[in-house]
């Protein structure tokens, strides 16, 4: 259980409000288990080191009409979008015609990406990969340094390969062009104590530290600790202040471990 954060800005006047993100996980092979999701933590973890607030994720089938409502809705409600999966050149790759359609924009054929596909790969080049270089007309072409192939983003919608592998390493240009926000710390404290004896001792902390969000994560059959209890924000000072005032509740011989 966690209880969320409150904005900084509310408590104390210091930090803006950060900036919010949704995720759009595409793929008929999630949703039937075939293939396991692996990019969303990944995701998660890197926005908030960017100061960027993950507050949905949205799993949906390859299916136009469906990536496109749900583009349309959380585009509108989040600064940023991400999607994954779906950007390849088979027949079930429908997420640039789903982003466009969002967007109410048509689908066209870039030409900076369709002469790299050709000089990639050369004679053996073929309609099927020229796919690959539909973009949704009006969108831009990503860059970083350590990844050859470009991002396609349209207004605050990023469109991600599914492939775990790929995706980390587009993520390269979504922190090249997103850096600049305050990132989230966090700590955290390990004890041999059951969440039902914590809960008490937690309470006073989430009431003082408001700022801070108190997540309580027990640990089945582990004979170092039976649950981990973290403490996130933007302010290291409060995130140090309510974890050290959660450790000085506790009893003699607790905590076991601290980060």
């Amino acid at each position: 259980m966690i209880a969320p954060a409150c904005r900084l800005d509310v408590v104390s006047g210091s930090l803006p409000p950060p900036k919010t993100a949704a995720a759009l996980v595409i793929g008929n092979e999630l949703l039937s288990g075939k293939i396991e999701e692996a990019n969303v933590h990944v995701l998660a973890r890197t926005l908030r080191s960017l100061g960027i607030e993950l507050r949905r994720v949205v799993m949906v089938l390859d299916d136009v009409d469906v990536i496109a409502r749900e583009v349309k809705e959380l585009s509108a409600s989040h600064d940023w979008v991400f999607t994954s999966g779906g950007v390849g050149p088979t027949h079930d790759d429908v997420t640039v015609h789903a982003v466009a359609r969002a967007f109410g924009a048509k689908v066209v054929e870039d030409p900076t990406l369709a002469a790299m596909l050709r000089e990639h790969y050369q004679e053996r080049c073929t309609d099927g990969h020229l796919q690959m270089a539909l973009v949704p007309e009006g969108a831009s072409l990503e860059s970083h340094d350590s990844v050859r192939w470009p991002t396609i983003r349209l207004g605050n919608t990023w469109l991600l390969p599914g492939v775990p592998e790929i995706f980390r390493m587009k993520l390269a240009v979504v922190v090249d062009r997103l850096a600049g926000g305050v990132g989230f710390v966090s700590r955290a404290v390990f004890t041999k104590m059951d969440e039902g004896d914590l809960k008490a001792l937690l309470d006073q902390v989430v009431e003082r530290f408001p700022d801070v969000g108190v997540g309580s994560y027990p640990k089945w059959q582990d004979p170092a600790y039976k649950t981990k209890l973290t403490f996130d924000g933007r302010d290291p000072a409060r995130v140090d202040a309510a974890r050290d005032a959660f450790i000085a509740l506790l009893p003699d011989g607790e905590p076991q471990r601290v980060e």
